[in-house]
């Protein structure tokens, strides 16, 4: 069912998408334009935006928790956070959003309820909460879409894993992305910061995506890697990104996982 799930959304972006125009510089990838476009909110009016849309997102299956979301929360202001948006390019709406915490000057959200093994202490994390789209076909779209924005912001801040908490079915889409589990066999775990609803922690390697997907012929492996998207914007063309993608993997910087590519 999840690989269905995936094929279809690979497939969702065929058709939704504007158009493909062979990247000159990199014969392997393609650039792809999109229907909405990716950024980082950075006013009050982007957050509102992005909490509209997270309130209706968990509205539909979380009513008891989306009643504590009609508003921003302190981790939205917070200087280790970014709210990541996306908004219609037809009207402006808001059809997607989520949130990345860095683990720089405080713990992650879902250290508040469980302690992270060994392997994960010391390394610098990011965790993606209050994750919401629009209904329908486009939401399959822009969900994929967020996914890539959290690996390329990874990417660009040295960060070394992402670490999620994600209730069933929804655990099942990010352990077909090759998540791992971050406590095998435990089951699942009450979440405070989810009304204590019931979560699997599972945690990626950023370092190892590309290499991962590929052994594993992942269907959305052209989509992350071999695919443009400059709609998606995290990031500007300035002496911090440069810097950043310097530091990348060859496999990195020749891929679409690199803003810099793509970037007027």
């Amino acid at each position: 069912m999840e690989t269905q799930i995936y094929s279809r959304a690979t497939e969702v972006a065929k058709t939704d998408t504007v158009k493909y125009v062979t990247a000159g510089s990199e014969p392997n990838t393609r650039i792809e334009r999109l229907p909405f476009t990716v950024r980082i909110a950075k006013c009050d009016e982007d957050l509102a935006k992005a909490v509209s849309i997270r309130h209706q997102a968990y509205a539909r299956h979380l009513p008891a928790v989306a009643a504590t979301l009609d508003r921003p929360e302190e981790l939205d202001r917070c200087e280790d956070s970014v709210v990541v948006l996306a908004e219609s390019k037809l009207d402006g709406t808001p059809v997607g959003t989520m949130r990345i915490q860095r683990n720089s000057n405080r713990a992650l959200v879902l250290e508040e309820s469980i302690d992270l093994p060994a392997w994960l202490q010391g390394r610098s994390m990011i965790e993606i909460t209050r994750f919401g789209v629009a209904e329908g076909r486009m939401g399959m779209l822009v969900r994929t879409v967020l996914v890539k924005a959290g690996f390329q912001y990874c990417l660009l801040s040295d960060i070394d894993w992402i670490v999620i908490a994600a209730r069933a079915p929804l655990d099942t889409l990010w352990e077909k992305l090759l998540f791992q589990d971050v406590f095998p066999g435990f089951g699942l775990i009450p979440m405070r910061h989810a009304g204590n609803i019931p979560h699997r922690v599972l945690a990626f390697d950023v370092s190892s995506a590309y290499e991962r997907w590929t052994a594993a012929r992942h269907s959305l492996l052209d989509f992350m890697c071999n695919t443009h998207h400059p709609d998606l914007r995290l990031a500007e063309r300035d002496e911090a990104t440069r810097s950043a993608v310097a530091r990348l993997p060859e496999i990195y910087r020749s891929s679409g996982l690199n803003p810099l590519a793509c970037l007027p």
